[in-house]
């Protein structure tokens, strides 16, 4: 049998077969063993022959590019044009003159070398064709040298060479048992590690769907289109490949046992497990449990105590999913873990125990205590993995307290490790999960500050390493749309801002209904945006969504506003308030804060309201964004202004605090607010009998309502 210039028998029934892409790493080997190369050329090629060797068969214009990047003299020298000109006995004498792997003691070509032993596999290989066969590979061999350098050849090779090597894997002909173990192990690799740099889902689909043609029992070849399909959600083919993964594995020669730990016994609960762990990421939760049952009778039965861990974790967390209380299956899981010696599950169990917790309201010394034990298993056994989850959790759990700071500190440390674990295939760990979270809380730390050009670099960085076809890429997505979002709204193009909450939508629903309710509420249509509110908190209620349920609470408030109902506001701003002291949620008790004192402050209360807006002017000027610092300053200096009358030390105050919102609010150029800090000058120097000042201020107000064109909102009835 030939399929594209390979002659070989049957599939995966001999270790290798000659091609006319080996024949040209065999000249490759042979110049290198025979001629002299310098030292540091050697060693670039000794990093090069291994992939050379395992990897698909590429086209001799692809091969000549990857050895001249390398040894540019050495490529020069590959010569393949006295066999592919010649005659059928020229391709005969060169592996006849090719080094004996047994004599060749003092050259790479030794039989214990990887050169040796490739050279070995080919002059076997080469030797057991019939002489129709052999005359058939000088054929392809011609072919193969042809179809580069003619010159039709030569432009489609120009556009092979333009294609990336991983994308340029793709062949239509079988691989051997060697290439087949490389590709797939390089692949699954990849899509651990670092996604981009693996093949595209289509184009892997493709090729492992050829792969499975000539040897459909290829247990491993499944197992991987089983991760191809996750990429992309496909829950039929999913479950398919998973279910075919099994079926191949529990028939093959490795699983002979009908029980025991590496036997037939063993495929059937993990198989159950897979699936039950596959049900659960696609959100099917009785499937899911039923399947997870069936893991957990079997691995009783065989008193798998491993396997009942893996089962343990997997309830606990499937528990939580349903919105469940599953804090004491967590612990459980905790103590069994370390009972049977098992830190990777140990550590994740910790990990989603402190999540649980910051979840529930618990301490942020407390959460930060546990983690530490973590580290500690992490850097005993060298788990580069959880080190770079532990970060990227420790820094969502500073963002979410509130904490600016300590985010910053946790991300930029996550970004600046080095992997403890070996690099290979090019990849520098770097394009996991837990990178793409620092990443984007890093992004949003300087949206917050007002850099807006270096979170457009971060975010462009994203897209490279993490394209829109790659499963990760969702989470800077969703990331970019809520930044855009609140710039939009910040500057009160709501014009701009509504597009995107379809797109925010279909990324996250909940987010999606609530920044849907933010447009509505700004676009003055409060009975829409009430309804949709009402629904988002019972939905939160129910999936106990902390966060999302105090910020409808506050723009619920918000609402009542809108129709001069302040007393109304103040219980719904109360409760908001405390239940974010209560989960330590500093950035949102602080907004309930501001909330609070604009209420007292339209209550005729400035006083009050004051007292209780330096409560949160610490940790907002220290840790908050720059709108909320200028919304914070704009609001002391209006309540100054109400408690002034004729008392200078009053409207110093006032004066300080509109200037720092100037600040602020020039910073973002939010000519809306600014707008509004302008009036509210002119009328403060005017006052104090400024004359100067007051002009200036009115005509800056001027300018920016000539800009903007739209009729400013009264600025004393918002926030």
């Amino acid at each position: 049998m030939m399929t594209n210039g390979v002659v070989h028998a049957n599939v995966f029934g001999i270790k290798d077969w000659v091609s006319p892409y080996k024949i040209s790493v065999l000249a490759l080997l042979y110049e290198m063993t025979s001629s002299k190369i310098t030292l540091p050329e050697r060693r670039r090629l000794n990093k090069l022959i291994l992939p050379l060797q395992q990897g698909p068969d590429l086209t001799l214009g692809q091969f000549l590019k990857t050895v001249e990047e390398c040894c540019p003299k050495t490529a020069y020298a590959v010569k393949l044009r006295s066999m592919a000109d010649g005659e059928l006995k020229d391709m005969e004498y060169f592996f006849s003159t090719l080094p004996t792997p047994f004599t060749a003691f003092d050259s790479e070509a030794y039989k214990t070398s990887v050169v040796g032993l490739f050279m070995r596999h080919m002059l076997l290989a080469y030797n057991k064709l019939s002489f129709s066969q052999v005359y058939k590979l000088y054929k392809s061999l011609q072919h193969y040298y042809h179809s580069h350098y003619d010159t039709v050849g030569d432009r489609a090779d120009k556009e092979e060479l333009d294609t990336p090597l991983h994308e340029s894997e793709l062949r239509r002909g079988p691989l051997s048992q060697k290439q087949a173990e490389y590709f797939l192990s390089r692949q699954a690799y990849l899509l651990k590690n670092d996604e981009n740099k693996a093949l595209r889902p289509a184009a892997l689909q493709e090729e492992l769907n050829n792969m499975l043609k000539f040897n459909p029992d290829f247990a491993e070849a499944h197992y991987l289109n089983y991760l191809n399909s996750m990429r992309v959600q496909d829950i039929f083919l999913s479950a398919h490949s998973l279910l075919h993964y099994f079926d191949r594995l529990i028939l093959s020669s490795n699983e002979g046992k009908s029980n025991g730990d590496e036997g037939y016994g063993r495929s059937l609960r993990y198989a159950a497990l897979n699936l039950a762990s596959l049900h659960c990421r696609f959100g099917h939760y009785q499937q899911a449990d039923l399947a997870l049952q069936e893991a957990i009778r079997i691995a009783q039965e065989s008193n798998d105590h491993v396997c009942l861990q893996h089962c343990l974790s997997w309830l606990y967390t499937l528990e939580h999913m349903k919105g469940s209380e599953s804090t004491v299956l967590t612990q459980d899981s905790v103590k069994m873990a370390a009972h049977f010696c098992l830190p990777y599950l140990g550590s994740l169990d910790i990990q989603s125990l402190v999540q649980q917790g910051a979840m529930q309201g618990k301490a942020a010394h407390k959460l930060m205590d546990a983690l530490k034990d973590t580290e500690i298993l992490h850097w005993k056994h060298s788990l580069s993995e959880l080190i770079e989850i532990s970060l990227a959790q420790t820094t969502s759990i500073w963002r979410m307290y509130g904490k600016s700071t300590m985010a910053l500190q946790q991300a930029q440390l996550l970004l600046n490790m080095s992997s403890l674990e070996p690099v290979n295939f090019g990849v520098h760990q770097n394009n996991t999960e837990a990178f793409a979270v620092a990443l984007c809380h890093l992004a949003e730390l300087h949206a917050e500050q007002g850099l807006y050009s270096a979170t457009a670099e971060i975010f462009q960085h994203l897209k490279e390493q993490f394209p829109p076809h790659t499963q990760h890429s969702k989470l800077w997505m969703l990331c970019n749309l809520k930044i855009q979002f609140e710039r939009h709204m910040n500057n009160r193009k709501y014009h701009l801002a509504e597009p995107l909450v379809k797109a925010m939508s279909a990324l996250n629903k909940t987010e999606g209904l609530y920044r849907k309710a933010q447009v509505l509420k700004a676009l003055n249509r409060s009975t829409e945006a009430y309804s949709i509110l009402q629904q988002l908190q019972v939905h939160c209620e129910k999936t106990k969504c902390t966060e999302i349920i105090i910020r409808v609470m506050l723009s619920t408030a918000e609402l009542h506003w809108e129709s001069s109902s302040f007393s109304t506001a103040l219980p719904l701003l109360l409760q908001a308030l405390a239940l974010a002291r209560q989960h330590h949620l500093q950035s949102l008790a602080s907004e309930g804060v501001l909330h609070l004192a604009f209420t007292q402050l339209m209550l005729g209360i400035p006083g009050q309201a004051l007292t209780v807006l330096h409560e949160a002017m610490e940790p907002i000027l220290a840790h908050g964004a720059v709108i909320d610092k200028g919304r914070a300053m704009l609001l002391a200096a209006r309540c100054h202004m109400a408690v002034a009358g004729f008392r200078l030390k009053e409207q110093a105050l006032a004066v300080d605090g509109l200037n720092e919102a100037e600040s602020y609010f020039s910073r973002l150029s939010c000519k809306e607010r600014l707008r509004d800090v302008h009036y509210l000058q002119a009328q403060l120097h005017r006052s104090l009998g400024q004359t100067a000042q007051s002009n200036k201020s009115a005509m800056n107000f001027r300018l920016l309502d000539q800009e903007l064109q739209s009729p400013a909102p009264p600025v004393f009835m918002q926030l």
